[in-house]
């Protein structure tokens, strides 16, 4: 009775973090077939891109969901999770550029470029301050607003390939220049509110863990 309950806990754990890491295959998967689109507009691709994407997305729900449902809540699952959150930000946003450049809509390139670049900051920052914070024995799960900004972000990365696709399929297809899309200035205010948020979030994480580099900082 004991084996089967271990092996039942085990399962649980298996699938809570394969949701937790089927993130980055998924995602990467969708941003290639985004790239592709630019080159081969078709909407099959747009349509599949945007899917996976945000499957890709929800995992970062469910996966929390069912680890504290079965109670097997773990430390490396604490530090998957945001690692996913990195790669899905590493692999959307680059490619977004990517197509808005190529779209020669140089604006919007520029304005995700920015996104894109403050977001590796932030990134790699609060991966250093979590890093420092593990050596005290620190909570490196993440914190309100590292999922604040993993609630507005993915949203507005999906909308923003969207965006991209349809650009795509309108520029070089005839058949779709009249389809609906986004307007730039629509984009431009939810990247704006992403890039605020993700601001606030890394500085946030910095006072969070001020005391650990205060720590870290004292001499022997």
């Amino acid at each position: 009775m004991r084996k089967e309950k271990e092996t039942g806990i085990m399962k649980k754990f298996t699938i809570a973090m394969w949701l937790t890491c089927g993130r980055a295959p998924l995602v990467l998967l969708a941003a290639l077939l985004s790239l592709i689109n630019a080159f081969k507009p078709h909407p099959s691709l747009v349509a599949a891109a945007i899917f996976i994407m945000a499957a890709s997305a929800l995992t970062d729900l469910f996966d929390g969901f069912y680890a504290r449902k079965w109670h097997v809540e773990s430390r490396l699952g604490a530090l998957a999770d945001p690692l996913m959150d990195k790669v899905f930000y590493a692999a959307t946003l680059p490619v977004a550029t990517f197509i808005a450049l190529y779209n020669e809509n140089f604006t919007h390139g520029i304005v995700i470029l920015v996104l894109d670049v403050v977001s590796m900051l932030r990134d790699q920052w609060v991966s250093f301050l979590r890093s420092v914070g593990s050596e005290y024995g620190a909570d490196v799960r993440a914190g309100w607003a590292g999922k604040l900004r993993t609630l507005i972000g993915f949203p507005v990365i999906v909308l923003m390939h969207l965006q991209l696709g349809i650009a795509c399929l309108k520029l070089r297809n005839n058949s779709y220049e009249g389809l609906a899309n986004i307007p730039d200035v629509w984009m431009y205010v939810a990247e704006g509110v992403l890039l605020v948020v993700t601001i606030v979030s890394g500085l946030t994480y910095t006072a969070q863990y001020m005391p650990y580099l205060k720590l870290a900082a004292k001499h022997d």
